[in-house]
């Protein structure tokens, strides 16, 4: 590809995702507002918590949605606080409709500091020896958008307690890809220490990661040099979870090597309906991770769950962890029951390291 045709590639990448803002906003605030779960904050307020470390920027605003912004800073670690507007009306429509449908409001109401050290012993505290799981976010994410998401999938996990948001310094705006990508480079080497610190706090081979669409590629990055930590076979990591990763496959499959002994089991969600991906190979030039194909095929010692399969609920295709009840329920076998594919409802396979997805009940 020439300098000028990637140059328009970028162009159109930036063009087309900025004419579908209204589209893809409705669809995210739609997953956004119906986070499911246990009720434990107050009844009225249906108060909810997300523990995050953070690697963006102070602005000094009161604001708590404005209280984290999109530039490089050290380690901050703290509790967001949301609070949930249960739309009752909507709940008996959204459970049958087969698109998604919000059925409550969920703002971010407050943000609770605390120091690095403190943040980690109240994890200790909280997670009562089970297995923590780190989510990372991806591209077009700000700090309120990032709580939102973690906590229904913190939800929809039942992960409370030993679950924490990795923030990086996303711009959450939709026409600064390139930014994003940059900013992302850039906190690899503190993700790397946020790792190495849960591995000594909580164990060798007891940590979960879950990463989403751009953040997997930091993921993977960051893993890259924790490999440069292991002294024997035995995993650092328990569960490395890639949803609709937006790396390039080639890459990927160079640092395969390095990054697969780290953990238990790797399993990459793909599918080809995915839409940001199918922008995103326009873009680089190459197929995407997260991208079901051919181009797959030379990838091993992972699993590999195909959702083309799977009716999407929203437009884009991307956000399938948030909004698809059958994604969630294989993630939970993943999470909670450390069963590999072979073992998990609802998955046929469809070659040495391929599972389709399929609705319950489907042949």
């Amino acid at each position: 590809m020439t300098n000028h045709t990637r140059a328009l590639s970028v162009f159109l990448f930036v063009a087309i995702m900025a004419a579908c803002i209204p589209c893809v906003n409705s669809e995210t605030n739609q997953a956004e507002n119906n986070a499911t779960g246990v009720e434990t904050g107050a009844e009225n307020g249906l108060l909810r918590t997300v523990p995050f470390l953070t690697l963006r920027n102070k602005t000094g605003s009161d604001n708590a949605a404005e209280y984290f912004g999109g530039e490089r800073d050290t380690l901050h670690a703290g509790i967001c606080e949301l609070a949930r507007t249960p739309i009752n009306s909507l709940k008996s429509i959204a459970e049958k409709a087969p698109f998604h449908i919000p059925d409550e409001i969920v703002k971010l109401d407050a943000i609770r500091e605390f120091s690095v050290e403190e943040f980690w012993q109240r994890m200790e505290s909280t997670a009562n020896g089970q297995s923590p799981v780190l989510y990372m976010h991806g591209f077009y994410i700000s700090f309120e958008r990032g709580c939102r998401r973690a906590l229904i999938l913190k939800e929809s996990l039942g992960m409370e307690g030993r679950f924490v948001l990795f923030s990086w310094p996303s711009d959450g705006a939709i026409t600064n890809y390139t930014h994003d990508e940059a900013d992302l480079y850039w906190s690899v080497d503190p993700l790397h220490g946020v790792l190495v610190e849960i591995i000594n706090r909580f164990g060798a081979g007891n940590v979960n990661i879950v990463a989403h669409s751009l953040g997997t590629r930091g993921v993977m990055l960051a893993l890259v040099l924790l490999s440069q930590m292991q002294q024997d076979d035995k995993p650092l990591l328990n569960q490395v979870v890639l949803i609709a990763p937006d790396i390039d496959v080639g890459i990927f499959e160079q640092y395969l090597p390095l990054i697969r002994p780290l953990t238990r089991n790797i399993t990459v969600y793909v599918s080809s309906k995915d839409s940001p991906l199918a922008l995103s190979r326009q873009v680089h030039g190459y197929p995407r991770l997260g991208e079901a194909g051919e181009h797959l095929q030379g990838l091993k010692g992972i699993e590999i769950i195909d959702l083309s399969d799977i009716p999407i609920r929203a437009p884009s295709g991307h956000v399938y962890h948030l909004n698809q009840d059958i994604v969630v329920e294989d993630l939970i076998q993943i999470i909670n029951a450390n069963k590999p594919a072979a073992q998990r409802r609802n998955l046929k396979q469809r070659g040495d390291n391929q599972w389709q997805l399929q609705q319950a009940g489907t042949e």
